[in-house]
């Protein structure tokens, strides 16, 4: 895979279990640690201290271990990903290649499938009991009558976020 496909299933992956997606500094970490390049050059890339990049890189890296539930470091993180993107799975007769990231189809060819958000077992990030409370409040306004698009606008989320929680 290369550096940008890479780079697309780190966000991807961060977003389906934080709700955000990666800022620029986090972004600039995960290409300059897949281009082999030292903290130092990172930073001045990306316009901070080689402290602070190697701060963010750390902690990065270990939000990425919590969502692909294997270690990750500057040593391994591309092999890692490519791991986690080239997933093969296996249906009767069918042989379904798909990009998947915890119980999420991120494949742009295939389907997506609805995690169950309300499985506490499915994430290990502390970022667990936001969405938590996120997934309480579109049920709450659903029972209020309100459609999925108002819950867009009230909570400030991405469609697909409120449309991933089960009805």
């Amino acid at each position: 895979m290369q550096v940008q496909q890479l780079l697309q299933l780190v966000d991807d992956a961060f977003y389906l279990n934080t709700g955000q997606h990666l800022n620029d500094l986090q972004r600039g970490v995960i290409e300059g640690t897949l281009k082999y390049q030292k903290y130092a050059d990172i930073a001045e890339t990306c316009g901070c201290s080689a402290g602070h990049a190697k701060d963010v890189g750390y902690e990065l890296l270990q939000m990425l271990s919590d969502i692909f539930d294997e270690p990750v470091d500057k040593g391994n993180l591309k092999s890692v990903l490519e791991r986690q993107g080239n997933i093969n799975i296996f249906l009767g007769d069918k042989s379904i290649n798909q990009n998947i990231i915890g119980c999420m189809n991120i494949g742009s060819k295939q389907p997506k499938t609805k995690s169950n958000k309300n499985n506490p077992g499915n994430s290990k990030l502390p970022q667990r009991k936001k969405n938590k409370n996120t997934i309480e409040k579109i049920e709450k306004l659903r029972q209020l009558g309100l459609s999925d698009q108002e819950i867009v606008e009230i909570l400030e989320l991405p469609l697909e976020v409120v449309q991933e929680v089960e009805v």
